[in-house]
């Protein structure tokens, strides 16, 4: 399974060169987590799990700070959640989740993407039912069997736990998110290279470099919306 946490670790070195964007982003998903409950994430799952991620993505505190007092305030923005399914070059299957306040123009902004970039939208469920709804949590550290014993210790069952690159990946059911780190802060861990709640292609595909090279562009454009939080796709990328 190591390839999986590849392309979440390709996304992540590739972060610095759009870090204002990826802040953005984190500011609008954050203050969405905080209107949907109680602004502290200690009783609000989703925003501590959106935390969590932001925490290994290195988000200033104070655009933390900005987005919560914002959910505290009197703003009172209607943001929907939104899935879009593809396909793009060479058997790519591409994942669009979106926070918008304006349904119609991510709609049309997220297809024109598409057109332009050697892709076409499908339906929705044409391409979700090949990837998995996944917990990803990384650390460094352990090795895997010092990870594996903890984990049996918090009476877990995970779906798989590989080390590489340094590190140890645990990938669990997204229901586990929080107990699984919650068990390593129990054995003295409190820092995780990555905390994602993902899609996980089922199956991934390797594409030649003409592919890969519209595949890429595609994906850029994608990411490049305002409106689009994450992109989820079944190509197998190389470091």
């Amino acid at each position: 399974m190591g390839r999986k946490w590849n392309n979440i670790k390709y996304k992540k070195a590739n972060r610095d060169a759009n870090m204002s964007r990826i802040y953005a982003k984190f500011g609008v998903e954050i203050y969405v987590a905080a209107k949907k409950g109680e602004p502290d994430p200690e009783s609000n799952r989703a925003l501590k799990a959106v935390l969590e991620r932001a925490k290994t993505y290195n988000v200033p505190k104070a655009i933390i700070d900005r987005a919560l007092e914002k959910a505290r305030g009197n703003a009172d923005e209607t943001y929907e959640e939104l899935r879009y399914e593809g396909f793009g070059p060479g058997g790519s299957m591409i994942i669009v989740d979106a926070l918008t306040n304006n349904v119609n123009r991510t709609a049309a902004d997220v297809r024109a993407a598409f057109n332009k970039n050697g892709g076409n939208m499908g339906v929705n469920g044409s391409v979700s039912y090949l990837f998995d709804h996944t917990a990803v949590i990384g650390v460094e550290g352990k090795t895997a069997d010092e990870v594996l014993e903890l984990l049996l210790e918090a009476d877990m069952d995970v779906r798989d736990v590989v080390e590489e690159d340094g590190q140890v990946i645990v990938y669990a059911d997204p229901d586990q998110f929080h107990a699984v780190q919650e068990a390593f802060r129990q054995a003295g861990v409190t820092d995780f290279t990555v905390a994602e709640l993902t899609m996980l292609a089922k199956n991934f595909v390797r594409l030649q470099a003409d592919d890969l090279a519209r595949f890429e562009k595609l994906v850029d454009a994608l990411e490049d919306l305002e409106d689009v939080q994450q992109v989820y796709h079944n190509v197998e990328l190389e470091d």
